[in-house]
C-alpha cells in the first residue's frame, strides 16, 4: 500500500487521456503503467467500472475510485490513497489461444443486409477477442506484448494481458428471459446522462457502477423513472434505419443475429419505454465518448455481469 501510492499519485500528474492521447510532458513509465493496471483491475473487479483497461488515468477511473470510496464511506478523494489494493495482487497474467476460441472468430461484414444473412456475429479478429475477453485496449495489448503483431495472432500465442475476471463468450447462452430473482427486487438503477454512469443500488448503499454511453441530443435517452420489463441474453437486433436515425419505425429493417458484433451485444434489458434499454456493445472502446440512438450502452464484460444483479421489475431512474 504504501509502495502503491505515491506511484499512481505521480502517474495521475501525467494527464494522460483515456483514448491515450499524450497531453503531459512524458508518457507514464513501465512501472507507473502497471500500477495504474493494478488499480483499474482492483476497480473492474469490484464492478466500479473504469472503462476499458488501459493502464492510463483519466475521466472513468478517477469517478470509479470516487464510487468506490462512496460506497465502502471512504473520503471521496478521487485518489486511490485509501484503497485496499495489495502489491500482491497481480496486474498482468498470461492467456494462451486455444483451437476453440477460433470458432468465435470470422469473417463479419459491415453491411446490415449481409449480417441478417448470418447465424452468428462473431468477432472479427483474435486480437477484439481478447480486448473484450481481457476488458483492455488493444493499445495495452501492444504495450505488453511488444513482440507480437495482434493483426496477426494465431492459435499457440501466449499473451500478456490484465490479470481481470475474462469475459467469457463461450459461457454466454442465449435465454429469451431471465428468471427473476427475487432477492434483488429491493435494488434500483440510476443512469445519469450528464455523468454517463449507471449506479446500482440496494436500501441507500452504492452496489456498483459502470459508464455507459447515454443518447444523443436528437434521439436522447428518455429522462424519468421507469422499470425493467425484461432481461435476454444473446439476443437479436431488429436494424432499422428509420428508428435509429429518426426514432420512427419502418418496414425496411434487417433483423441481425445474436453475438459478440451485435449492435446490442450479449444482453438486452427492456424498459417499460418501447425501444428503449440497457443493452451490451459491439465498440466497447466508444462507451461513453460517443452517443447511442436513445439506449444506454454498456461495455459486454460489465452488462454480463450487471444482470446477474438485477431483475425484472427493478426500478430504473434516469436523469
Amino acid at each position: 500500500m504504501k509502495l502503491l501510492t505515491p506511484i499512481l499519485s505521480g502517474l495521475l500528474l501525467v494527464a494522460v487521456s483515456d483514448a491515450g492521447a499524450q497531453t503531459g510532458l512524458r508518457p507514464p513509465t513501465a512501472k507507473e503503467r502497471e500500477a495504474q493496471v493494478r488499480l483499474q483491475v482492483f476497480l473492474d473487479t469490484a464492478l466500479f467500472g473504469p472503462g476499458k483497461v488501459d493502464g492510463l488515468p483519466g475521466e472513468f477511473t478517477t469517478k470509479a475510485i470516487l464510487n468506490y470510496q462512496k460506497a465502502h464511506s471512504l473520503e471521496p478523494t478521487g485518489l486511490p490513497d485509501q484503497l485496499p489494493i495489495s502489491q500482491d495482487a497481480p496486474a498482468y497474467t498470461e492467456y494462451t489461444i486455444k483451437p476453440e476460441d477460433r470458432k468465435f472468430v470470422g469473417n463479419l461484414p459491415s453491411n446490415p443486409s449481409e449480417q441478417s444473412h448470418l447465424k452468428y456475429l462473431p468477432y472479427d479478429s483474435l486480437a477484439e477477442f481478447l480486448t473484450e475477453r481481457f476488458h483492455c485496449s488493444v493499445g495495452l495489448l501492444e504495450h505488453l506484448n511488444p513482440a507480437l503483431n495482434m493483426e496477426r495472432l494465431k492459435v499457440g500465442d501466449t499473451v500478456r494481458v490484465p490479470a481481470v475476471e475474462p469475459f467469457q463468450i463461450e459461457e454466454v447462452k442465449a435465454i429469451s428471459q431471465l428468471a427473476e430473482k427475487p432477492e434483488h427486487k429491493g435494488r434500483s438503477i440510476h443512469i445519469s446522462r450528464k455523468e454517463r454512469q449507471l449506479e446500482l443500488t440496494e436500501g441507500g448503499t452504492l452496489l456498483a457502477s459502470v459508464p455507459i454511453t447515454p443518447g444523443s441530443e436528437s434521439l436522447p435517452t428518455p429522462p424519468g423513472k421507469w422499470r425493467i420489463l425484461a432481461i435476454s441474453t444473446m439476443p437479436n437486433f431488429r436494424w432499422d434505419e428509420g428508428v435509429l436515425n429518426h426514432g420512427v419505425r419502418t418496414d425496411q429493417f434487417f433483423m441481425l443475429p445474436p453475438g459478440p458484433n451485435n449492435p446490442v451485444g450479449v444482453v438486452w434489458c427492456a424498459l417499460n419505454r418501447p425501444g428503449i434499454g440497457i443493452h451490451g456493445t459491439n465498440r466497447p472502446e466508444t462507451i461513453g465518448r460517443a452517443f447511442s440512438h436513445g439506449c444506454m450502452r454498456v461495455a459486454n464484460w460489465d452488462v454480463i455481469r450487471l444482470v446477474k444483479m438485477v431483475t425484472a421489475g427493478i426500478p430504473v431512474v434516469i436523469e
